[in-house]
């Protein structure tokens, strides 16, 4: 069984792209509901939980930051292999450089708990203690594709992640967050193909 978790914006449909990679598998994309990693994570804990009812192997698949939330959702146990791609890993870096592009200060964001960016992602007060009580826990064989070109993650960031947690880490000359574009896609089943 394979589970895939899109990122923001994403949709469950996306899995069908991975049905041809994995003609043996049964492909299984879950639309989840929620958008913070407390209960994000839940829903993929439970949806985890159910599919090992029924399949021996699940292999997770999980996009940006349905990464984060799928490694916030105590898996570690139901997954036998996880394709991470453009994974947000340091999700506290992120917000804080979230709070600089929006030039606010986080004590501003701890005093209106939550602040609206021009950049439409809001800060969350709620959210970014969440991420600094709840450290990575992460111990699935894992392999990472990312793109050089990635403006949300640094490739010094994925590749200390990749270290720690011993994720064989693949970089796209050029390939940016949302790999999308005909050469990007070759790029990622090539690269799913390699690693299985």
């Amino acid at each position: 069984m394979v589970l895939y978790i899109h990122g923001k914006g994403g949709s469950a449909a996306e899995c069908e792209h991975y049905k041809p990679l994995f003609p043996d598998c049964a492909v299984f994309g879950l639309d989840y509901q929620t958008f913070t990693p407390w209960e994000t994570g839940a829903e993929i804990r439970a949806a985890a939980e159910k599919l090992k009812t029924e399949y021996d192997n699940i292999i997770l698949i999980a996009n940006s930051i349905g990464a984060f939330f799928s490694m916030n959702a105590g898996i570690d146990n139901l997954i036998r292999k996880a394709y991470f791609i453009s994974p947000i890993v340091d999700m506290e870096k992120l917000i804080g450089n979230m709070i600089l592009w929006a030039n606010v200060t986080e004590a501003e964001l701890k005093a209106k708990g939550v602040i609206r960016t021009e950049f439409g992602e809001d800060l969350s007060w709620d959210y970014l203690c969440y991420v600094r009580e709840h450290p990575i826990q992460w111990s699935v064989p894992t392999s990472i594709l990312y793109g050089s070109s990635d403006n949300l993650t640094s490739l010094e960031t994925v590749r200390a992640f990749a270290e720690k947690h011993g994720a064989a880490l693949t970089v796209m000359e050029g390939g940016e967050h949302w790999f999308h574009t005909e050469e990007q896609m070759h790029f990622l089943d090539d690269w799913i193909r390699k690693e299985g």
